[in-house]
C-alpha cells in the first residue's frame, strides 16, 4: 500500500504545490485519466477550503492524507477553517443528469463534479475541525500491469 500525507499552508500557491505532490506519488499508479480525476477532485476541495474555510487569509494548515490499496484511493482532508455548509454535501436531491451550470449558486458546480466523480463521500466537524474523506475507486493494479 502506497501512503501520501502532507501538511500545507492554506494558501492557493500551496495548494497548487500539494496537488503536483500528491498525483507525482500516485502516477504510476494510476491512467492519465485517473490522475486527472484524481487532480480535479483534489483542486476543487482544496481551493474552497482556502477561498470559503479561510477567506483567503492564509491562516490556517491543510492535511492531506491519501492510501492506495488495491480497490482505489482512499483521501481525507482535514483543517480548521469555517464549517463546510450542508448544502454541499446534500445527496438528496442529486440529479443524474449533469445541471446547467448558469443555474447552480456560487460553488454548486464544484460540489456537484466531487460528488460525481469520488465515492463514499463523508464530513465531520468536530471540535472546530472539518474532515471530509471519499474514495476514488481505480482499476485493480495488477490488471493494469498486464494490460
Amino acid at each position: 500500500m502506497r501512503v501520501f500525507n502532507l501538511s500545507f499552508a492554506a494558501t492557493p500557491i500551496a495548494v497548487r504545490d500539494a496537488l503536483r505532490a500528491a498525483v507525482a506519488r500516485f502516477i504510476r499508479l494510476m491512467t492519465e485519466e485517473e490522475a486527472g480525476t484524481l487532480e480535479l477532485i483534489l483542486a476543487e476541495i482544496l481551493n474552497n477550503i482556502v477561498e470559503h474555510g479561510y477567506g483567503d487569509s492564509g491562516k490556517g494548515t491543510i492535511s492531506l492524507s491519501i492510501a492506495r490499496d488495491g480497490k482505489g484511493l482512499t483521501c481525507s482532508v482535514s483543517d480548521d477553517g469555517a464549517a463546510l455548509p450542508p448544502a454541499c454535501l446534500d445527496l438528496e436531491d442529486r440529479d443524474p443528469e449533469r445541471p446547467d451550470p448558469t443555474s447552480l449558486p456560487e460553488g454548486g458546480f464544484g460540489w456537484f463534479l466531487i460528488r460525481d466523480l469520488a465515492t463514499d463521500l463523508g464530513y465531520h466537524r468536530e471540535q472546530g475541525r472539518n474532515l471530509l474523506a471519499f474514495r476514488m475507486p481505480l482499476d485493480p493494479i495488477e490488471i493494469r500491469r498486464a494490460g
